[in-house]
């Protein structure tokens, strides 16, 4: 079986076979016969994280909810479920999940593999819900680790380097609903001036621009209905008069609910709908991570290259994340401002440009998000890096699970 391109197809996968097992065990046996393997999600990734030479395994026969604990507020899933799968199940029980990520398709393992996020400055990305995950380690052996294990932190944003994970229990709340308001044109220099208060008016805020401008040209303030109904201008923006996508000229049929239509917590926090299915997407992605505290700077630093950027660009989104203790995670240790590209695909182009961009990053130290394109090495502004390399040495001594993305993003 051939493994094929991933959904942007940008990326071929090289790998010799692709295996789609229907149980743990046959995984187990996947893995022990195996000198190189690695485990493929959704295929949301932009870059050659899940690729390998020999043994691809999609996991997306596992995709159940193992159990939903309504005492301790928790469900359990398998690896392969995908957020669209998983969501519908906890709304109907009267839970929730505190966040969601832009697109629902996306599978839950390779979402918190790479602490892909929503919005939200009490928010963390997704993984900061897991609560425990077992995985198949590279003796085909299978590990459970709970929140007080030494490892956890390491094994949470574990880029699939410590093992395939199986199962993952993830921290639930009680359902809630939301509104979702959109407001246009808001001066660059009043979101610089009044960011922290533009991200305290909602839940979950996201910033739209194709840099065109001085403006931003959409604010998205997803609201709970506990929360007050915002006010006829945005420090400048003013209430959108219709449904709205974030790049200017395309229907929003696709869209999550607007015009502050009350609505479950599934329907409103992503942007788009669970039955627009996005079987393949003709666009590159890449994101960075700045320090909250350094938003105004970054700000200014990416607009200095709007013309640079603007014939490339769809559309780029700005968001909040919550500071976490996960070791690869982009928010470790930090409040982070996440400045995310949706790149027309013009794959050499975009390359040949993003060092230009990291350059002008440079002063805050960027983190790049790990499923999409980057060209720096982050590896050295995660504190904890050699600690999980060591890590990794130990369960993984023959490189089993490394590739060519672990060897030059990881170990290099």
């Amino acid at each position: 079986m051939i493994a094929g391109k991933n959904w942007a197809g940008n990326y071929t996968y090289g790998a010799k076979n692709l295996h789609q097992p229907e149980s743990t065990e046959e995984l187990q046996e996947i893995v022990s016969a195996s000198s190189s393997v690695k485990a493929l999600g959704s295929r949301h990734s932009f870059n050659d994280i899940a690729d390998t030479q020999t043994d691809l395994v999609s996991m997306r026969k596992l995709n159940q909810v193992v159990e939903l604990d309504p005492v301790q507020r928790t469900v359990r899933v398998q690896g392969g479920i995908t957020y669209g799968e998983l969501c519908p199940v906890l709304e109907a029980a009267g839970f929730a999940l505190p966040n969601l990520a832009s697109l629902p398709h996306i599978s839950v393992a390779g979402a918190v593999a790479t602490a892909t996020h929503g919005s939200g400055e009490l928010n963390g990305n997704l993984a900061t819900s897991v609560v425990g995950l077992q995985m198949v380690r590279a003796d085909s052996s299978l590990g459970e680790l709970t929140e007080r294990d030494p490892e956890f932190a390491a094994s949470v944003v574990g880029l699939g380097a410590l093992g395939l994970v199986t199962e993952l229990k993830l921290r639930i709340v009680p359902t809630f609903r939301v509104r979702q308001f959109v407001y246009e044109e808001l001066p660059l220099a009043a979101v610089s001036e009044h960011f922290d208060a533009i991200q305290a008016s909602a839940y979950s805020v996201s910033l739209f621009t194709d840099w065109r401008t001085e403006f931003i040209n959409q604010a998205w303030l997803k609201m709970t209905d506990l929360e007050s109904t915002p006010s006829e201008s945005l420090f400048g923006g003013k209430p959108a008069d219709d449904h709205r996508h974030p790049i200017r000229g395309v229907s929003a049929e696709n869209c999550t609910e607007q015009m502050g239509v009350s609505g479950p917590w599934n329907q409103r926090l992503a942007h788009f709908k669970l039955e627009f299915t996005p079987s393949n997407g003709e666009e590159l992605q890449s994101e960075y991570f700045v320090p909250r505290s350094q938003v105004g700077p970054a700000l200014a630093a990416v607009a200095s290259l709007r013309d640079s950027i603007a014939p490339l660009l769809y559309i780029s989104e700005i968001r909040t994340v919550a500071q976490d203790s996960l070791w690869l995670s982009p928010a470790y240790g930090q409040d982070v401002v996440g400045f995310h590209f949706t790149w027309q695909p013009r794959e050499a182009e975009v390359r040949a440009f993003l060092p230009t961009l990291e350059a002008a990053l440079a002063p805050f130290s960027p983190r790049p998000h790990w499923g999409k394109l980057f060209e720096a090495n982050p590896a050295g502004r995660y504190p904890r890096i050699t600690d999980f390399r060591a890590l990794a040495q130990r369960h993984d001594p023959t490189g089993k699970f490394r590739n060519e993305y672990l060897d030059r993003t990881i170990f290099a």
